[in-house]
């Protein structure tokens, strides 16, 4: 049998503060969506003037980071017209996200979840998500 780590509510808060800090440093409120290993959403928070139409952009982007365990952006060179994964954009009632702003999270080379987050742009989605990867991985040593 197989033991593998999980991502605790506890994990989720650490990321999250760490990745509201860097959206405030950067100047643009987000929503940022934090899920488990098999893309169910674990925490979700909408800073004051973050985009609402970026809420279900910003929880679908942590689902396809975490259920598929491969970077939006990653996905987003491949599904493009005569790639590889052209068209996966629509797949499971069009959640798959193929632009940037979702990042995977593992552990010990072990996939624990996905952090999504939306209301900037690609980068500034992607540099927020990325605070908050880091955060939890730095808590670990």
């Amino acid at each position: 049998m197989k033991t593998v780590p999980r991502l605790t509510l506890e994990d989720a808060r650490l990321m999250m503060a760490a990745a509201e800090k860097k959206a405030r440093e950067i100047g643009v409120d987000m929503d940022i969506a934090i899920v488990d290993d098999g893309g169910n959403l674990l925490l979700f928070q909408r800073m004051d003037n973050a985009r609402v139409t970026s809420i279900t952009i910003a929880i679908d982007k942590a689902y396809t980071a975490g259920a598929a365990r491969k970077s939006t952006r990653a996905y987003g060179a491949v599904s493009g017209p005569g790639q590889p994964a052209f068209g996966i954009n629509s797949s499971i009632q069009g959640r798959f996200m193929i632009f940037a702003g979702g990042l995977p999270l593992f552990i010990d080379d072990q996939p624990v979840g996905g952090i999504g987050c939306s209301s900037g742009t690609p980068d500034e989605d992607e540099k927020v998500a990325q605070a908050g990867v880091d955060a939890l991985l730095n808590s670990l040593g």
